[in-house]
């Protein structure tokens, strides 16, 4: 078990076979690192995570665990979510990685919105203060990858706009920010049109100035 995932996980299968969406999570990743809002911090821990339905089902892939140090995945660093269930904080899973710690994050808005294919879960300091609370945001009460978390999640979709502006703020995980979108390139561009609005380019810009070369993500969370 890692000591980072917080809900029970079952497998059901050692491996998953190369599906057509690992060439898109890694090009998606890619600019996810490179944009330093995935990957690793200075105590090696990972963060950030990012995931694709299987088909129209509910079942999903998505980034294993502690995968952030790695520039590009194969199938054995990622699982296929075949089902969950929050009130037992419990999911089922085929694959040789461990579950990312937010699986039941991902599970949660799938179930919600039937249009959605891809979630991005990235890391942004800026962002995150930006949209806090003026974005749909979750209670800050509620822990990152708990059913607790889902339940949030369940709830925005029903008393927020969250469904057309696709991007939340995790206010009990800082600096945790979701995008999601019918593919991967449509949650990235969520994320893109966020950071350019005109308070995120300026503390971007800044920081960037300041602390060239830096990673720009002082506080992190566990591995996701």
């Amino acid at each position: 078990m890692s000591q980072y995932v917080k809900f029970t996980y079952e497998r059901a299968g050692a491996g998953i076979a190369p599906f057509n969406a690992l060439a898109a999570v890694n090009a998606c990743r890619r600019r996810l690192l490179h944009l330093r809002v995935m990957g690793v911090d200075s105590n090696r821990v990972g963060f950030g995570n990012v995931s694709v339905r299987d088909g129209v089902s509910k079942n999903f892939y998505i980034t294993g665990s502690a995968t952030g140090s790695l520039p590009e995945l194969r199938p054995t660093d990622c699982v296929r979510v075949v089902a969950y269930d929050f009130a037992k904080n419990w999911l089922r899973y085929e694959g040789a990685a461990i579950p990312s710690s937010e699986s039941l994050t991902h599970a949660a808005i799938y179930e919600s919105d039937a249009s959605t294919s891809a979630v991005i879960h990235c890391h942004d300091s800026d962002l995150w203060t930006m949209l806090l609370d003026r974005a749909p945001t979750t209670s800050k009460s509620v822990s990152y990858g708990t059913a607790e978390m889902a339940y949030e999640i369940i709830r925005l979709f029903k008393q927020s706009d969250v469904p057309s502006k696709k991007i939340f703020v995790m206010a009990g995980h800082e600096p945790g920010v979701v995008t999601f979108g019918e593919n991967l390139g449509d949650a990235f561009d969520v994320l893109m049109s966020a950071r350019e609005l005109p308070q995120a380019r300026c503390n971007v810009d800044r920081q960037h100035a300041g602390h060239s070369g830096q990673n720009l993500r002082a506080r992190r969370q566990p591995a996701e």
